[in-house]
């Protein structure tokens, strides 16, 4: 199956922003990808009030406009992520990513679980001033792919990503807009770490470039095989990058390294 990630930088103007990632969308399907991936807020990247003001709910003009796009190029498309307005109670926010099938439909919705609240130098930002934060772990079919969903900071918690396993994953799908100052250090080593640990594909399209004077992206989208080998890295621009996953591939490491199969839930529990 032909994968692609979309990495891009995005700003205030969502109307910019939605025609940039169609356009890469619409270049990675030409180019034969069946799955395609958007980064972390594709739709919109602000300060706080940008974010609140720029809400939707799920059957709003971006995941409308993602519905229509996986629909009318019959792909799987992952709306990487947008601020998502509570239909509850209309004040909540989530950082929420969709799983559009090529019909059109929403096969999973995915709320980010761990917000990004640190004080480092050059990243310091408080997420949870904006964004309540999920409770669900998320795993969705997609053809033959069964994939975990997670968002970002969430590459940091290898518990969420054992629990992709412990629910059948085969892929993780990791819509991103990792900071610029960890991300030089950080952001391969994660990615290579959450691939080999659980022997899955790792599809990450990351933000890139500053979208304001003070968010500044790492970018450098990635997509890796089960042992850790980066099948495709983005330049630093505006970009998609595509490969083919060879699930036979990834069966014959599960089989030969089955690490998977010798957890110890009877001593660490089910994510043991």
């Amino acid at each position: 199956m032909r994968v692609a990630a979309v990495q891009m930088c995005s700003t205030p103007d969502k109307a910019r922003n939605l025609t940039t990632a169609g356009k890469l969308v619409g270049e990675a399907v030409d180019a034969g990808a069946n799955l395609v991936a958007l980064p972390e807020l594709f739709n919109l990247w602000g300060s706080a009030r940008e974010l609140r003001e720029g809400a939707e709910s799920l059957d709003g003009p971006s995941i409308t406009w993602a519905r229509d796009l996986a629909a009318n190029r019959s792909i799987m498309l992952l709306a990487g992520s947008i601020v998502e307005r509570s239909e509850r109670d209309g004040e909540h926010l989530h950082n929420t990513s969709c799983l559009i099938d090529p019909r059109g439909e929403i096969v999973a919705t995915y709320r980010k679980i761990h917000l990004f609240d640190v004080d480092v130098p050059g990243a310091s930002h408080r997420e949870s001033a904006t964004i309540t934060a999920g409770n669900e772990v998320v795993v969705a079919d997609a053809g033959p792919l069964r994939i975990g969903m997670a968002t970002c900071y969430d590459l940091r918690f290898p518990e969420l990503f054992r629990e992709h396993l412990a629910r059948g994953a085969n892929t993780v799908v990791l819509p991103s807009a990792f900071t610029a100052a960890t991300g030089k250090d950080h952001w391969e080593p994660l990615l290579r770490a959450r691939a080999i640990e659980n022997q899955v594909f790792v599809i990450a399209p990351d933000q890139r470039g500053s979208s304001t004077d003070k968010l500044h992206w790492h970018g450098r989208s990635m997509i890796l095989d089960p042992w850790g080998v980066a099948l495709a890295t983005a330049p630093d621009r505006d970009c998609w990058i595509a490969a083919d996953l060879d699930l036979d591939a990834q069966h014959h490491i599960r089989t030969t390294l089955p690490s998977g199969d010798h957890r110890r839930p009877d001593i660490f529990g089910d994510k043991g």
